[in-house]
């Protein structure tokens, strides 16, 4: 494993010009640098890629074969009459075939035959369910533990549970092209200190430069900005000791000491160019694919939670048209993620990286329009790779047509309480008391499904 190495205490000093005003920050910097819960117990992971196909995947098309559908096409026998958002009609088969993969013999459809050859490091959870039809409630629920906006998200929880392997990067970074303005709540810190919120990344544009804004300061090196950064801490360490602790300043502090090392590091993390021709093809072209590698660049320099956004919006999202919809989403993934993982395992950093992907829920087995599928919270599939879990496995069953998970039911609470749990967290014991009671990421509930965990 290669990785961008912490600065010593005297290459940091220099850095920051030398002086007490640096000595000060440079303190406070190791301070903060450490865990603000740890580890309680020994953790397989140390960090997650979540890979999130916004709008919602159908589960029927991927992983989760359902030949029923086929026999009673256009019927709407009385399981699968279900209330969705919208009206749906008669029973809509999918037309993709299966094949069975691997040492495991797990099935896996003809839309991803790349990531087909990978299905032995996959667990596919096929009972997946949540709360709510609606994006927005969903969107939350997924990516913040609850249908809340004013909630922290998974990846701030991680960030201030476990603290960052390399305090020259964020611990929390969002890949999305574009400007998701309405997406920010989805990587927010809320209550959290304000250095654990999610550093956002537009990564439409390749070159470093446009990928951060303001990476460069036209006006002053760095031995010039390290004595303002250090003055600044100074000046609001004198303010702390007048005015007591303040999370939200505090949070601003780390924050900006974290963008002005960024300065630094962020060119190499970033720059895809670094990358030889061979791994660029390997991964192929497209948004996607350059997120999934600029994951394994964040990852392996120990950037503790990255999220990788299929697209701005809700591109899943296939009200009509959804055959040929889901045959081209599947094109743009398949190569990225069979690339990504074979890629850390051949680092040997999938044992440690948490792959987790899907969607905020996933699609009726039944049509909407004639061509396409309503949205579905009753059962649908995400998978897991890497990182303590069981790899060429399939847990929990949707019934005979996709709509509704029946056996070995796995709700967003639990998705979280395990993801947590690879990383060496009880969910219950990650809190953070605010207005009078105890938060946590899986709020009241949550189970840790031990049996898709490696002994």
């Amino acid at each position: 494993m290669t990785s961008t190495p912490f600065y010593s205490r005297r290459s940091l000093l220099q850095e920051l010009g030398g002086g007490a005003g640096a000595l000060g920050m440079l303190s406070a910097l190791q301070a903060d640098a450490g865990p603000r819960v740890g580890l309680h117990f020994p953790g397989r992971a140390k960090r997650v890629i979540h890979l999130f196909m916004n709008g919602g995947p159908f589960q029927g098309d991927f992983f989760d074969p359902k030949p029923a559908l086929r026999k009673y096409a256009g019927q709407r026998p009385e399981s699968a009459d279900l209330r969705t958002e919208r009206r749906t009609g008669g029973l809509l088969p999918s037309p993709f075939r299966y094949r069975q993969h691997g040492e495991s013999g797990l099935p896996v459809s003809e839309l991803l035959p790349l990531t087909a050859r990978c299905i032995d490091d996959i667990c596919v959870l096929r009972s997946t369910w949540t709360d709510n039809p609606n994006h927005g409630p969903a969107l939350l629920l997924m990516n913040n533990g609850t249908i809340l906006p004013t909630r922290p998200s998974m990846g701030s929880w991680l960030s201030y549970g476990l603290g960052s392997e390399n305090e020259n990067l964020p611990g929390y970074v969002v890949l999305c092209p574009g400007k998701p303005v309405r997406f920010s709540i989805l990587w927010t810190s809320a209550f959290l200190p304000g250095s654990h919120q999610g550093t956002y990344i537009n990564h439409s544009d390749l070159r470093p430069e446009r990928l951060v804004p303001f990476l460069k300061n036209p006006n002053a090196d760095r031995s010039r900005q390290g004595r303002q950064v250090g003055l600044i801490r100074q000046l609001n360490e004198e303010h702390l000791r007048q005015t007591g602790p303040d999370t939200r300043l505090e949070g601003r502090l780390q924050a900006m000491e974290t963008a002005f090392r960024m300065q630094f590091t962020a060119t190499d993390a970033f720059d895809l160019a670094q990358e030889s021709r061979s791994t660029r093809d390997a991964y192929g072209e497209g948004h996607f694919a350059n997120g999934c590698l600029l994951a394994r660049r964040l990852s392996e320099r120990g950037v503790r939670f990255i999220q990788v956004y299929y697209g701005n919006g809700q591109p899943w999202d296939t009200h009509n048209d959804h055959h040929n919809a889901s045959r081209n989403l599947a094109k743009a993934i398949d190569q990225p993620i069979a690339a990504l993982l074979s890629d850390l395992k051949q680092r040997g950093l999938l044992d440690e990286t948490l792959i987790l992907w899907g969607g905020e829920f996933g699609r009726t087995p039944t049509s909407e329009n004639g061509s396409g599928r309503d949205h579905n919270h009753y059962g649908f599939t995400t998978w897991m790779a890497g990182g303590g879990v069981r790899g060429g496995m399939s847990y929990g069953e949707t019934d005979d047509f996709g709509f509704q998970a029946l056996h070995n039911r796995v709700h967003i609470h639990d998705l979280h309480a395990t993801i947590l749990h690879t990383l060496g967290i009880d969910h219950e014991q990650l809190t953070y008391r605010y207005a009078g009671r105890d938060f946590r990421l899986t709020d009241v509930a949550g189970r840790v499904i031990q049996e898709i965990l490696q002994s």
